[in-house]
């Protein structure tokens, strides 16, 4: 994206400035017959229109969910729990647009901005996108959509919303091929903002899905928001795991970690960072919610991948108790679909995005394909993220193959009350 340093910095001191103090939401208009942020002119009044009718009512109990994840964590897998819900609009990595926003700044704005900066970026977004204000994405979005309409969404297809009427005339559940990522753009076209502000203001929730936010404290703001009834499910997984999904799904940039894997020789020039950041994050977070603050009393629940993997439908009804949800049909139906070993086949559970797979096979299977010394090094580089979560060192070869000796320990984690 090709962003001036002014433009940028205008996002940033806009995010910052008004963030959680004045800013103009959907709910903030609920007085009026229809919000005017989103009052529409000429060829948009329809749209503005269905958009008045279908505005919520306020005694309506709405939850706010954020899945709060880091990559390769089965985060797509556990995000299709929720989009599987008709009573639930999801949203895939909408972050993602802010982070290219930033990233692909001049050197002279990247030099402007720090942490604080884009985390206020990300939690301003988050805001909107809760209280069904998707034009806000658009001031992250490139090509700038025109008239409120653009065909550059990330991952557009891992939200059936966006795939279903209103905001497309095809419905994906009458359609006979199978969706996939081309399917979304190439029957729908291009997303009208307008429209998937409707969908959502007719949905009874949001959920969202993140793997960019770094720690459960840069939260706070969102949590302590009275418009929001926000449910934070935290999603973590052994970062042995963790490695070995990246050194697959990210070929070019763990090169040096699979030449490590292949012929058991460290280079020289191997980023241990890369996976030490995400332990050091992930114990970060588990330290703030193990003080239990009150700001994530009934707002934090701990779920280990592993756990979900190997118990799906208990583990399903676990999370939706605690998001306040009742588990619809759909979802149970597509859990018994995408994680049964007689279902799909290798190659989709190889997609990068694939959330079909042998669940229970795909929980450990890492241990096939990671050599000792790597693992040996993770242990080292990763020993209190570890055993925080509850996950059992290997100390040979031997133990490390043998996957009828689970390396995850018994542990029952409770939200936070």
């Amino acid at each position: 994206m090709e962003c001036s340093w002014k433009t940028v910095l205008l996002l940033v001191c806009a995010s910052l400035g008004v963030q959680y103090t004045a800013i103009r939401t959907l709910r903030d208009s609920l007085s009026v017959p229809c919000p005017g942020a989103y009052s529409c002119q000429g060829r948009r009044h329809r749209e503005s229109r269905l958009l008045c009718d279908s505005w919520p009512s306020p005694d309506l109990p709405r939850r706010h969910i954020l899945l709060f994840a880091t990559t390769r964590s089965g985060s797509s897998f556990t995000g299709q729990l929720f989009n599987q819900h008709p009573e639930v609009f999801y949203v895939f990595e909408p972050l993602y647009h802010v982070q290219q926003a930033f990233t692909n700044s001049s050197s002279r704005v990247r030099r402007m901005l720090d942490r604080r900066a884009l985390l206020g970026a990300y939690r301003d977004l988050l805001l909107n996108l809760y209280t069904c204000d998707l034009h806000f994405m658009e001031n992250y979005i490139h090509p700038e959509p025109q008239e409120h309409m653009t065909s550059s969404l990330f991952r557009r297809s891992s939200s059936h919303a966006l795939c279903s009427p209103p905001v497309c005339a095809e419905n994906p559940d009458t359609v006979l091929e199978a969706p996939d990522e081309s399917w979304c753009p190439k029957k729908c076209g291009a997303l009208n903002f307008t429209l998937a502000s409707v969908s959502c203001l007719s949905k009874g929730h949001v959920a969202i899905k993140t793997v960019r936010v770094p720690e459960v404290g840069d939260l706070r703001t969102l949590t302590e928001d009275p418009r929001l009834d926000l449910r934070i499910i935290h999603l973590v997984r052994d970062p042995r795991a963790i490695l070995a999904s990246r050194m697959t799904a990210f070929a070019d940039q763990f090169r040096a970690w699979k030449i490590w894997n292949a012929t058991g020789r460290q280079p020289r020039y191997v980023d241990l960072t890369q996976i030490t950041s995400t332990c050091k994050d992930i114990s970060a977070s588990l330290e703030t919610a193990l003080q239990r603050p009150p700001w994530l009393r009934g707002r934090y629940y701990l779920v280990r991948y592993e756990d979900l993997a190997l118990n799906p439908k208990d583990k399903t009804e676990d999370i939706y108790r605690f998001a306040g949800l009742d588990v619809d049909q759909r979802v149970l139906t597509w859990i018994n679909k995408n994680t049964n070993s007689n279902n799909g086949s290798p190659s989709d559970w190889n997609y990068k995005y694939s959330t079909s797979r042998d669940s229970r096979a795909a929980a450990e299977s890492w241990r096939l394909r990671l050599s000792f010394d790597i693992v040996r090094t993770v242990q080292n580089l990763c020993n209190h993220t570890l055993s925080l979560l509850g996950y059992r060192p290997v100390h040979s070869a031997t133990q490390l193959r043998n996957l009828s000796q689970s390396l995850v320990e018994l542990r029952t984690f409770q939200p936070i009350l």
